[in-house]
């Protein structure tokens, strides 16, 4: 049967939020520095809001970078993690990807299609991806009578090399190592039995 929050010791409480408090550090440094001076939006997803739940999330990010992409606050905290290390094109052209799949429209598809290739494929785009001559050329031949998929290949290529680079580095960071120590903290007080 679930306990209540009232049924925690108060230290287990403090703690809680104490760990809450550092990952929204964590999530927020990169932006801190962007200029506005303002600390930048992260949302906690509802499904996080319990702290046992919030601390296995965190936990399960080392576990695959699968389950830290299907992780709303694993992709905040990895994107974070990105911005630090002026790497962050990859993941945010992964998720452009991802949003440009749930089209159904025609027209926007190709809009879409089009935007996406100029921000992050051809030569020279803004925030370009490190991809291969012949997957951009690929992909620039897709774009003739885009579908769906016509980034696929480009956002594989992309998210391999997310997983074999930035992602064991992002697991080695200091700021995940805290976050993941925190979480194993949180989660073996949240599991200890109440003395009241």
């Amino acid at each position: 049967m679930c306990r209540t929050l009232a049924a925690f010791p108060t230290t287990c409480l403090e703690r809680a939020k104490e760990f809450k408090t550092r990952l929204g550090i964590f999530l927020h440094k990169s932006e801190l520095g962007s200029g506005t001076g303002s600390v930048g939006k992260f949302e906690w997803d509802s499904k996080h809001s319990k702290e046992g739940n919030f601390s296995e999330d965190v936990l399960g990010w080392r576990e695959s970078f699968d389950l830290l992409l299907s992780s709303k606050n694993g992709v905040a905290a990895f994107h974070a993690f990105l911005k630090t290390e002026f790497s962050e094109e990859n993941l945010e052209f992964w998720l452009a990807c991802e949003e440009f799949k749930k089209l159904r429209s025609a027209t926007k598809l190709a809009s879409r299609a089009h935007r996406i290739f100029e921000e992050f494929i051809c030569s020279e785009a803004p925030k370009e991806v490190n991809i291969d001559h012949e997957t951009r050329e690929l992909t620039r031949t897709n774009l003739q009578a885009p579908t769906a998929m016509c980034f696929d290949v480009a956002q594989g290529k992309t998210r391999t090399l997310m997983e074999k680079d930035s992602y064991p580095r992002f697991l080695k960071s200091p700021a995940y190592q805290d976050l993941a120590a925190q979480a194993a903290a949180a989660s073996a007080s949240l599991s200890e039995p109440s003395h009241t």
